[in-house]
């Protein structure tokens, strides 16, 4: 893949076109009211664009648009077929676009655009192309009934899909949720974060060149007291699908309930424990693998191995060689295709994450400080050692390259130390011994755990997390049971 160079990035930045009005019923349209919000280049420090500001009228008219368009079956009723050449086409288009679409994801984010363009956009159009080969090797069943009677077992597209997703990996996430939710024959209004609005925009004129009828992908960009709530308090919306914070997906859950008891599937916040036994069998790959889990995406990552759990004996060997692994993850210039390390979403959000390592330095050892830097949005690797497991340091998910390291003598103390927690997304198994290995793995309460690596993914494979981690599960087959409605037809047979 060429990366090509700072010169090349910084001249497509600067003639780069950027749509910035939402996208209703096949047409971009300004907001009803007009209103406007400001979208930021955290590396720059300057103003990106003036993003439309959907609200409730904007919300309206969305929603409206994909319950006409699912109710007359352009989409609904498409055969497998029709469907999956569409999906593909949009694939197609995505793939076609990737410079476009990483640069407008790493401008709006922070995000270095060597990741933007491996990861993110490769891993969002290889979302869309799954599903649609998904389209039609996912079958119904014949229940073994007896007798004179037959019952079919179907699942059908649901209607009005709402899905909110965040602002770290904006075009990846989305593209999880839109993949099975097409696919499966359903209509979507997606809301961006309004800290990162501008590739969902573009991804639904991309959507609209492929062929998806007019209605069937919408996009209201906004903020979520105002087109968030909107959509998880519309009556029409029968399923809202959310990545984001547990706080406001608590507030999400509450809100819906006030409306049509639509399904609401929440893939949340993370304290992923990354636990490392002394028969490690590889213990720089664990080192790399801790800080890639850790320092990926400025910690900006749900899943973020930011809880270290280290045996005592190998703890000081350990550490030596992540301080050393640290130094090859510095923030950068994003444009640059040398950067390994962008920016912070904005400048709030690193003085969030700034105030719980001044909080961590009352109690906590700090091996490595990552505070000085020269843009206000950057933070780089940050480290505490012998950190009380009952911290904020410990508790609370940061979202930022801070990790805390505990040590432990045995198996038990290990898994006491990874399962304190709220959450229960992620966590990993450094051992050689296949028992433990196998022991641990199910005694850990996370959605996903890895042994001997951190953070390996495919489509194939679900995500999502235990406890306050969320519900349901984005990717893999299992995903389209959330927006598919299972109906029983029971068929009386003549003797």
């Amino acid at each position: 893949m060429d990366f090509h160079n700072l010169a090349y990035w910084q001249e497509k930045a600067n003639n780069i076109a950027i749509e910035t009005r939402l996208f209703i019923n096949g047409e971009y349209s300004a907001a009803a009211d007009n209103s406007v919000f400001a979208t930021i280049d955290p590396a720059a420090q300057q103003t990106l664009a003036e993003v439309a500001r959907g609200k409730k009228a904007d919300v309206d008219r969305a929603v409206q648009a994909a319950r006409g368009v699912f109710d007359r079956g352009d989409w609904s009723q498409a055969s497998p077929a029709q469907r999956k050449a569409v999906l593909h086409k949009f694939a197609d288009l995505m793939e076609a676009h990737r410079e476009e679409l990483a640069l407008l994801e790493t401008l709006d984010t922070g995000k270095p655009i060597r990741h933007s363009l491996r990861d993110d956009v490769p891993g969002a159009a290889r979302a869309i192309r799954w599903y649609a080969e998904a389209i039609d090797k996912v079958y119904g069943e014949v229940a073994p009934t007896g007798g004179n009677e037959l019952a079919m077992i179907v699942r059908e597209p649901i209607g009005v899909i709402a899905a909110v997703v965040p602002w770290n990996f904006p075009l990846l996430l989305a593209c999880w949720k839109l993949g099975p939710a097409l696919a499966s024959g359903n209509s979507v209004v997606l809301k961006p974060s309004e800290k990162s609005p501008l590739t969902a925009l573009r991804l639904a004129g991309l959507a609209k060149q492929a062929g998806l009828p007019d209605g069937v992908f919408n996009v209201v960009s906004g903020f979520g007291h105002e087109a968030g709530q909107a959509l998880a308090q519309h009556h029409d919306v029968e399923v809202l699908t959310f990545t984001g914070s547990t706080r406001t997906g608590k507030q999400l859950l509450k809100d819906a309930g006030d409306s049509n008891m639509k399904r609401v599937w929440l893939e949340a916040g993370g304290k992923s424990a990354n636990i490392v036994f002394a028969d490690c069998p590889d213990l720089q790959k664990a080192v790399n693998a801790t800080a890639g889990g850790i320092f990926y995406n400025q910690g900006q990552v749900c899943i973020a191995g930011t809880r270290l759990l280290l045996e005592e004996s190998i703890a000081d060997r350990f550490l030596d060689l992540l301080k050393e692994q640290a130094k090859g993850w510095q923030p950068g210039n994003p444009l640059d295709p040398n950067t390994t390390m962008g920016m912070l979403i904005d400048n709030s959000h690193a003085d969030s994450v700034h105030s719980f390592i001044r909080a961590g330095e009352a109690h906590s050892t700090l091996l490595l400080d990552g505070r000085k830097n020269p843009c206000p949005a950057a933070v780089g690797p940050t480290i505490f050692v012998d950190v009380d497991p009952a911290s904020a340091l410990s508790q609370e998910e940061i979202f930022g390259p801070v990790l805390v390291v505990t040590r432990f003598k045995t198996e038990e103390q290990a898994l006491a130390l990874a399962n304190d927690s709220r959450y229960g997304l992620g966590a990993a198994v450094w051992t050689r011994d296949l028992s433990r290995a196998h022991r641990v793995s199910r005694r850990l309460k996370a959605g996903s755990v890895f042994v001997n690596n951190y953070n390996d993914g495919d489509m194939t494979v679900p995500f999502g997390g235990y406890k306050q981690s969320g519900n349901g599960r984005d990717k893999s087959l299992h995903a389209l049971e959330k927006f598919t409605e299972l109906k029983t037809i029971w068929i009386a047979l003549e003797s």
